[in-house]
């Protein structure tokens, strides 16, 4: 009833929030995802590596542009050499100068060095640059310098004529330099904006069809399929690839249908454990008035009777306690054990008896532990644990094609022992073994069976009850032929008020 009124009263904001929640859930338009990140993320990588590249590049334009006008001074400075000793005119100079470029122009030739053309020679200049052999550091350093505080400033530069001993000086202003430098830097910048959005759209449309489309997809399916988990058509169906996100389809795949089988477990369930109260109540009803009838066989004056009855009783009162906690265990839990000081020997008579095996059935029961060894355990919760493996045993033992022992026996053993604080206990068996699909879901409800026909149930039960005693309960590999479960249960810690009143009380 609880969840039926949680379904008919919608949260505050009624349809109007839920379409907002799935409108936040959608991705934002084809720029606004996971493409418009993609693209913005490549346009600022290419930026970034055109940023790395711009810096070399202009120094090796200066270098270059600076190597030119020393060529065309060598030209100059030659053929002026050539004049010797014949003094070019003023006139000529000037052209000359204003042609290379320079201010002066000085040829070092043999040691010596002679100034070949001049005009409004400087009294100074600001920076002297020898282009002989430039370190990349340097001619990176050089070409900022000049970006940033050139334009205005005398320089002087050096270097050698071809592969000759001869070099030439020339004296300039740098200018025309820094105005060079800055168009080729305007063109870099502009290129490498054209080329940076040339390739993010490359990349952008290549990825987007690549990576961007499936992961839309597969974000679409879980949306699609969260909306309605139990429609099979909104299963997600994958294109087959060997790629990452293939993979993660198929699983997506596997996963989502998983889901709907676990699904249409809990809905069985559900109407299961409906049916299973129904049933509870009358049994409970039968119970008692078998249990009011079975009183009455105390008080006849028969041996066998007398013998019998007090099993029967305990039966009777068994059944009863367990149609009275099916209603609580299907809205929640086991109930807390109720732990105390058990003798493990009689509580194995109990289940003995309780399995009434045949005898003409050849099963063999026996119990290999000390008639003093305590539990501390919930008696009827330990009875129950023990009581569904060893039923397990007797139906194992009883079915078609059961192989017997070494010996030729079918038996069922419970042993058990105490090692310090922990009872261990042993439930085995001579029949033909837990086929694999019973091993792989073990304890999974209605998966883990071993017969056809079963539940599976005891096990998920009797692994629920050990763990409640902070337990284990474990499936035992074993050479030979036969089913192997042990259970360890350790005592409870006590505390050092009740370790006092216990020592009082004993003396």
């Amino acid at each position: 009833m609880q969840a039926h009124d949680q379904g008919d009263n919608p949260p505050p904001g009624g349809a109007a929030g839920t379409e907002a929640d799935k409108a936040e859930q959608r991705p934002s338009g084809k720029f606004g995802g996971l493409t418009g990140k993609l693209l913005w993320l490549t346009v600022v990588c290419i930026m970034l590596a055109e940023v790395l590249i711009f810096f070399p590049s202009v120094a090796t334009m200066r270098l270059r542009w600076l190597d030119e006008r020393l060529n065309a001074a060598a030209a100059a400075a030659i053929v002026i050499d050539g004049l010797q000793p014949v003094e070019l005119p003023r006139a000529l100079q000037k052209e000359t100068l204003e042609a290379t470029g320079t201010k002066a122009i000085v040829l070092r030739k043999e040691g010596t060095s002679r100034l070949l053309a001049t005009t409004d020679m400087p009294t100074s200049v600001d920076e002297q640059y020898d282009l002989t052999d430039v370190p990349a550091l340097t001619a990176i350093s050089d070409a900022l310098d000049t970006l940033i505080f050139g334009g205005n400033r005398m320089i002087r530069v050096y270097g050698p004529v071809q592969d000759t001993n001869t070099g030439v000086e020339v004296v300039m202003k740098d200018k025309h330099l820094r105005n060079a430098m800055l168009v080729y830097s305007r063109n870099v910048v502009l290129l490498s904006i054209l080329i940076s959005l040339f390739t993010a759209t490359l990349v952008f449309f290549a990825i987007n069809r690549i990576l961007i489309r499936p992961i839309r997809k597969l974000t679409g399916s879980m949306q699609q399929f969260s909306s309605d988990p139990e429609n099979p058509q909104n299963v997600f169906v994958g294109d087959g690839g060997r790629d990452e996100l293939a993979v993660a389809g198929r699983h997506l795949t596997s996963m989502q249908m998983e889901l709907q089988k676990t699904l249409k477990q809990q809905k069985n369930l559900a109407a299961l454990g409906l049916a299973v109260s129904k049933i509870n109540h009358d049994m409970r009803n039968i119970l008692a008035s078998a249990q009011l009838m079975s009183d009455r066989l105390v008080d006849v004056d028969d041996p066998m009777v007398k013998a019998f009855a007090p099993k029967l009783l305990r039966t009777i009162d068994r059944a009863v306690g367990y149609t009275t906690e099916v209603l609580s265990y299907g809205q929640a839990s086991e109930a807390a054990p109720r732990r105390r000081r058990i003798r493990l020997f009689d509580l194995t008579q109990d289940v003995k008896d309780m399995l009434a095996i045949d005898a003409q059935s050849g099963i063999e029961f026996i119990d290999q532990m000390a008639p003093e060894l305590e539990v501390d355990a919930d008696s009827e919760q330990l009875f129950r644990v023990i009581h569904n493996l060893c039923r397990n045993a007797v139906q194992a033992l009883n079915g078609q094609g059961a192989v017997r022992g070494p010996d030729g026996g079918k038996r069922i053993t419970v042993s058990a022992q105490r090692v310090g604080s922990v009872v261990s206990i042993i439930v085995d068996d001579t029949g033909p073994g837990m086929p694999q699909k019973a091993r792989q879901n073990l304890f999974a409800a209605f998966r883990g069976s071993a017969r056809s026909g079963g539940t599976g149930l005891g096990l998920v039960i009797a692994r629920e009850l050990v763990l409640a005693h902070g337990g284990t309960i474990a499936l035992v590999e074993k050479p030979s032929v036969g089913t192997q479960f042990r259970i360890e249960i350790p005592d409870r810690p006590v505390s050092l008020d009740d370790y006092r009143s216990r020592a009082l009380h004993e003396k």
